[in-house]
């Protein structure tokens, strides 16, 4: 009697008015604890029971850290999907307070408005939703709070040059540093960028590219993404490429270089122990050949290059810089 006394007490202050009272003591005989639902019952038939789990005392639903102490983005951003586990609460009527389990179609079933579609949804969209769903049904100006407790069925594929490459569960929201971290971090052969791959709504993908050196060694908090479900993250492995300097230069030959850190006409020459006294600066070519297999011949002026009066080209894998000798 006293528990039936507190919930009619808790509706009737929250109620919206309505007329006729059947309505008001039926939903109180709803949410008042009875016996089971038989087997036979349409509201087991015509939609899933609400998957429930008792609240655990005592957990404190902090969000992690991330690099400089900031939160991480996706803790407001991160779009709710099945196996997510959500609690839900309603101020001042804790019958209607639920830990629901979202379903593999992306919906939640609750008491008083059934079955409900929150795949793709903030927490703050959820909220709108219920808030919205229980005006215009049963209360007024309802306080409802969403708070995604655990993450189902997220995970996040790493690969590349990680110390440990593999699928990663997010138990939360996550950050790319964070991932990173969880994977083994990057191996020495890791390339200058990294590649978040990740799906768009309209079934195409999207390729996010972070620079690997401003990310770890400057700690920009822009490139700290919010690691979202299904994404890729991409460690392409650095590999060498092969730049050919002959002539007029002191050491003449091939020079390794890495594809993450291409070099330039200058920095080509300088490692080939500069020009000879008898290189003709203004007559130098990089050789270039195309896909097709057809060679291009690309005149450079050194001496122009060294007053800053042209610009210093990047060489391509597969250049050859011929530094010619003056007749005079």
């Amino acid at each position: 009697m006293t528990a039936n006394r507190t919930v009619t007490r808790n509706l009737t202050r929250a109620l919206r008015p309505m007329a006729g009272a059947p309505l008001l003591f039926g939903l109180i005989a709803f949410l008042t604890p009875g016996p089971a639902l038989a087997a036979d019952d349409p509201a087991v038939k015509d939609g899933p029971a609400p998957q429930e789990t008792p609240a655990t005392p005592g957990i404190e639903h902090a969000l992690p850290i991330g690099p400089a102490g900031l939160l991480p983005a996706a803790a407001a951003d991160h779009p709710v999907g099945a196996e997510d586990l959500l609690e839900i609460s309603v101020f001042e009527i804790p019958e209607l307070n639920r830990t629901v389990r979202v379903s593999e179609r992306g919906t939640i079933s609750l008491p008083l408005l059934g079955e409900m579609e929150v795949r793709g949804l903030t927490a703050m969209q959820v909220e709108d939703r219920l808030r919205d769903a229980l005006t215009q049904k049963y209360l007024q100006d309802p306080q409802v709070s969403v708070f995604i407790r655990e993450y189902g069925s997220k995970k996040v594929s790493v690969i590349g040059a990680v110390g440990k490459p593999g699928v990663y569960e997010m138990l939360g929201p996550r950050t790319l540093l964070q991932i990173l971290s969880e994977a083994g971090g990057l191996e020495k052969e890791a390339g200058s960028h990294l590649y978040v791959i990740r799906a768009a709504p309209e079934g195409t993908t999207e390729t996010i590219p972070v620079g690997v050196g401003d990310l770890l060694m400057n700690r920009n908090p822009e490139l700290n993404l919010a690691v979202q479900p299904g994404d890729v993250v991409s460690v392409p492995i650095d590999r060498p490429v092969y730049i050919y300097v002959d002539g007029a230069v002191k050491t003449p030959g091939r020079l390794e270089e890495l594809a993450s850190r291409p070099i330039t006409l200058l920095q080509a020459i300088a490692k080939a122990g500069g020009t000879t006294e008898r290189a003709s600066l203004k007559g130098i070519k990089i050789l270039r050949r195309g896909a097709d297999g057809t060679q291009t011949d690309i005149p450079v002026n050194l001496k122009r290059i060294r007053q800053g009066r042209q610009s210093d080209p990047l060489l391509e894998e597969g250049d050859v810089v011929v530094v010619p000798e003056t007749f005079f």
